[in-house]
């Protein structure tokens, strides 16, 4: 019985091994072309969450900024030391909104006289498209805006049709002046691997499979001992009364 558990067990151990070298043999690399720039239209829509696989993309948007529809970002890292982005309103040809992170500075004292400078006639701007933070990063109560939510922005801006579900990190803008802001820090995506993890879980219960052969054995063999005791115990006891 041992010897056939241990069999068991073996061929258990083995499929486990299996699985489990199927889980990284057929692990998806994902490699994305995202810093060729394509039209934000080609990539996603308005109205439409930005999903996982068309973040980080580098896009052109072709529109116009709106005036005074410009909000100031706190708590903004940049090369481990906090401050300030300022995120414009920009609306394209089609009417849709799409919020620009423009750039960030450790102070915003400049930001007003940056937002007046801002031309508001059409043009094509560049940058890598990510997703909305969420609003619940910001701390309200203290009084301070820290996430580029698109949710909460849309509350604030004057007028809003569609609106994009994410936001665009600015890159290139030839027609902008931008002096006193440095570009936001925002690298390419590294590539991903996944792993299958229903082979994994295949793989663990392989294992727990030859855990309980061996247990099998294990119960066999002390059941047999205690029923040896047993009778022991009975011939003993039948014994002393003859």
């Amino acid at each position: 019985m041992l010897v056939l558990c241990l069999a068991v067990a073996a061929g258990f151990a083995l499929l486990g091994q299996w699985q489990l070298e199927r889980s990284v043999d057929e692990a998806t690399v994902i490699e994305r072309d995202t810093e060729t720039v394509q039209p934000i239209e080609q990539l996603t829509q308005p109205q439409q969450a930005t999903l996982e696989s068309e973040a980080g993309y580098v896009v052109s948007v072709e529109g116009s900024f709106v005036p005074g529809d410009f909000t100031t970002l706190s708590g903004r890292l940049q090369d481990g030391q906090e401050g300030y982005w300022l995120v414009g309103h920009l609306v394209t040809e089609d009417a849709a909104s799409v919020a620009v992170a423009l750039g960030w500075s450790e102070q915003p004292d400049h930001f007003a006289e940056i937002e007046r400078g801002i031309r508001t006639d059409p043009m094509e701007i560049i940058g890598r498209y990510l997703p909305s933070d969420s609003p619940t990063e910001s701390d309200f109560e203290a009084g301070e805006q820290s996430a580029l939510a698109v949710s909460e922005l849309i509350n604030q801006w004057a007028e809003v049709g569609d609106v994009y579900g994410g936001y665009v990190v600015l890159h290139e803008a030839p027609a902008l002046d931008l002096d006193g802001l440095q570009a936001i820090d925002s690298p390419e995506p590294s590539d991903e691997v996944t792993l299958n993890w229903l082979n994994i879980f295949y793989a663990a219960e392989w294992v727990i499979f030859a855990g309980f052969a061996l247990y099998l054995w294990y119960r066999l063999v002390k059941d047999a001992w205690q029923r040896e005791q047993e009778e022991a115990e009975l011939a003993a006891q039948a014994a002393t009364v003859e």
